[in-house]
């Protein structure tokens, strides 16, 4: 059975999207947040089913926005708080209490996965230890293992510069990994970001979001 982890803070105003919400308001990034959080939800339970969908969460969802739909999008979810540390640290251990594979892990900055994506990264594992999808950003977007144990690798990698997505890939062959390649896709971390992401996936409730708040950067 395959498995499929999301990454995630709540969309709390000020604890997420607080780059994209330095140029478009607190509030806005959160609303933002909420609805790329929910279509990356809808992408997963559709790929592998809510039973083998979890979510590592950083603060309280009662304290964020949509808290309603997210809570029922999250039925059928196994829901766990992240570990104290820096971020190599709490994904290394969100695959560890996932405990099981083969699982790709996601974050919440790509509303623009389909479940034929995911799916697509979790095949790649019939030949492969892992699978890395790039992120435009230098990051990655995905990470595919057939053993969520060998996430303890990523406690050894800077995360969030512009090459974490090399230094994942070597973290990872240097542990004996064979690694394939997934399509990179954009993560939304600024405004040119959400637009850009928004034109690419006009169906979702981020690209909705996004021209609610008038697709464009607060003055």
């Amino acid at each position: 059975m395959s498995h499929v982890l999301v990454v995630a803070k709540s969309p709390v105003p000020g604890l997420a999207k607080t780059r994209l919400g330095a140029e478009i308001g607190m509030a806005a990034a959160a609303e933002l947040a909420a609805a790329s959080l929910l279509d990356v939800l809808e992408a997963a339970t559709a790929a592998v089913g809510a039973e083998s969908c979890h979510l590592s969460l950083a603060g309280d969802l009662a304290d964020g926005v949509r808290v309603s739909e997210l809570t029922s999008a999250l039925e059928g979810w196994t829901v766990r708080p992240q570990v104290e540390g820096d971020l190599g640290r709490r994904l290394a251990q969100a695959h560890a209490e996932v405990g099981r594979g083969p699982l790709v892990q996601v974050g919440m900055d790509t509303p623009q996965v389909s479940p034929g994506m995911l799916l697509d990264v979790l095949e790649a594992l019939a030949d492969h230890d892992a699978v890395l999808a790039p992120a435009t950003d230098g990051g990655w977007w995905a990470l595919a293992l057939r053993d969520p144990a060998r996430a303890a690798v990523l406690d050894r990698v800077p995360m969030s510069t512009p090459t974490t997505n090399d230094d994942t890939r070597a973290a990872l062959e240097a542990d004996g990994m064979r690694v394939a390649d997934a399509p990179g896709l954009t993560d939304v971390d600024t405004a040119a970001d959400a637009a850009a992401v928004a034109s690419a996936a006009p169906g979702s409730r981020f690209a909705r979001a996004w021209e609610l708040l008038g697709g464009s950067v607060a003055r």
